[in-house]
């Protein structure tokens, strides 16, 4: 047996098995320790602070240290550390949230689903997008549409989903029945002398022609985040979901609205469904639900599945899926005090007060040698790194010009997540202008070590 050192890094290596991560570059480098967090910022274990740019994963609104949501969890764990919801038991906490989201939905809903994570959040969806074509006695629409470069999780179902091709490779997925249409990425996708407009129609006409070669009565549902995350924080095209719905619509084909990252003032309305106007029939919530102080999601569903799901438990005798932990009192409690913070302190308003911070900030730097285009809206942004600006051209993957670029703003003391060489910026909604500031400042620095080594290396075609 290989000898341990002391250091929490070795151990790390030694015995943590990490998500994403390269495995054997892991065993070389060893792991960023974060011991502490407070406010906007995290500290390693060196005592080195870092702006948490991406609000860990997308997901601590409220940054860290909120000492009610602390407060909250104390309470309930007092109180009642754990019960569940099987066969007709129910406690407080639970009830409470249900209604809680139930009343500030962004469409009318009727029921809510409690998980533990989006990837369960969507692997739940799944299941109801069958069982409910199965109670309308319609066993063959059960096809599933989402988007290349959608992001919905990794569970079997939900990284199927998923429309990134690393998710799927030698994990033999995705699952049979799970259809992928075109990503609605201007920048990458749009054709010469194309307008926005234009592309979202072009878009729209191709999610029509799958439908149709597939034989619409074979299509049950199709899912979107109303900004895609993971997949590169891509805002949709002008147009383009008031292009998708009608096209839904007229198959009859349910709209899921996965909103596990937009959900909770993240694009500067309490959901991305609002800020795009759409109309789902089904909502997946996590991640700022509970500010991610605990682990928590949920699925809303509107009054036909429900009644659809009724009519299915009853003739089967019993709704056949649940999850120990689906609706923990303890996560329930932190996310329905974390509702009531975002209404105190209207979080909303907060997000579209200091965004320009975040999206004119960052767009200071579209003229940069390495940046393609800077895309966001409310406090989620993404900006792509090119080889070429001119004619859009990537660096090689295997360079990993991203990595180097979210390397390089660590050592400036702030935390981004490359996807490819797309940076992603996903702050806590309660930051401050002046940190905003400061974290573009940060990046600048970043992109400006980036081009020097790039240059020093002849890898981009630099004015």
């Amino acid at each position: 047996m290989t000898k341990v050192g002391n250091s929490a890094a070795s151990r790390d290596k030694a015995f943590y098995l990490h998500p994403y991560t390269n495995l054997k570059t892991h065993e070389e480098v060893g792991p960023l320790v974060i011991e502490r967090g407070a406010g906007v910022h995290v500290f390693d274990d060196t005592g080195k602070a870092y702006i948490e740019g991406m609000a860990g994963l997308w997901c601590t609104a409220l940054g860290f240290g909120e000492e009610r949501l602390v407060e909250a969890a104390s309470r309930q764990m007092r109180k009642l550390p754990f019960y569940h919801a099987f066969g007709h038991k129910a406690h407080d906490p639970g009830i409470d949230l249900a209604e809680a989201l139930i009343r500030i939905a962004p469409v009318p809903m009727s029921k809510v689903f409690f998980t533990n994570s989006g990837s369960e959040a969507n692997d739940t969806v799944v299941k109801l997008v069958w069982y409910y074509n199965n109670a309308l006695g319609r066993p063959n629409k059960k096809k599933i549409i989402a988007r290349q470069k959608g992001y919905h999780g990794v569970t079997v179902a939900a990284a199927s989903l998923t429309g990134l091709p690393h998710l799927h490779r030698d994990f033999d997925l995705p699952i049979a029945g799970i259809l992928h249409t075109d990503c609605p990425h201007f920048y990458r996708y749009g054709e010469e002398g194309e307008t926005e407009e234009d592309f979202a129609i072009r878009l729209a006409d191709q999610l029509e022609q799958l439908i149709l070669a597939e034989g619409p009565d074979s299509i049950a549902a199709f899912i979107a985040e109303p900004v895609m995350g993971a997949g590169g924080v891509i805002v949709p095209p002008a147009t383009y979901f008031d292009r998708i719905q009608p096209v839904l619509k007229r198959y009859d084909i349910l709209f899921i609205a996965d909103e596990v990252i937009c959900g909770f003032g993240r694009t500067g309305s309490m959901f991305g469904t609002q800020t795009f106007n759409l109309k789902p029939d089904i909502i997946t919530v996590a991640k700022a639900l509970s500010s991610a102080y605990l682990p928590i999601a949920a699925v809303m569903i509107s009054e036909p599945i429900y009644q659809a799901m009724v009519s299915q438990s009853e003739k089967i005798g019993t709704f056949g899926h649940g999850y120990t932990y689906s609706g923990h009192p303890v996560p329930a409690a932190v996310a329905l005090e974390t509702l009531k913070i975002y209404e105190e302190c209207d979080i909303v308003g907060h997000v579209r007060a200091v965004a320009p911070h975040l999206q004119d900030g960052l767009r200071r730097f579209a003229g940069h040698p390495l940046v393609g285009e800077v895309r966001g809206i409310g406090l989620i942004a993404g900006v792509e790194i090119v080889a070429d600006k001119a004619t859009k051209a990537p660096f090689d993957p295997k360079l990993a010009i991203g990595g180097h670029v979210s390397r390089f703003a660590q050592e400036h003391g702030l935390i981004v997540r490359a996807m490819g060489d797309t940076i992603g910026f996903s702050p806590p909604l309660v930051i401050s202008p002046s940190e905003l500031d400061d974290l573009v400042e940060r990046f600048g620095k970043a992109l400006d070590d980036t081009l020097a080594m790039v240059t020093e290396k002849g890898l981009a075609a630099v004015a």
